[in-house]
């Protein structure tokens, strides 16, 4: 499923994925040729926190329900949100 983002400031429609591409290739032009290791877990902390904390939000904080919504064992979520610092 391709999900479609509208930037509310510019009003362009994109794809998550594509907005995570554009962030990405512009986190490598700021490194202006800087050696970095570590991105893949970098990339996946600043997604995942936010995933985490909107589904909860979604889901009126009830970690079952946010659990259910994000396709995870409630035990994961639990987890994943101490993994964050998210109470």
């Amino acid at each position: 499923m391709e999900v479609k983002i509208i930037n509310t400031v510019s009003g362009s429609d994109n794809t998550l994925s594509e907005h995570v591409r554009h962030c990405v290739e512009g986190y490598f032009v700021q490194l202006n040729g800087h050696e970095f290791s570590g991105l893949y877990n970098l990339v996946l902390a600043e997604v995942e926190k936010p995933l985490l904390e909107t589904a909860l939000k979604h889901a009126d904080f009830n970690q079952s329900k946010a659990a259910k919504v994000l396709g995870l064992s409630r035990s994961t979520l639990r987890k994943k949100l101490e993994q964050y610092g998210i109470s």
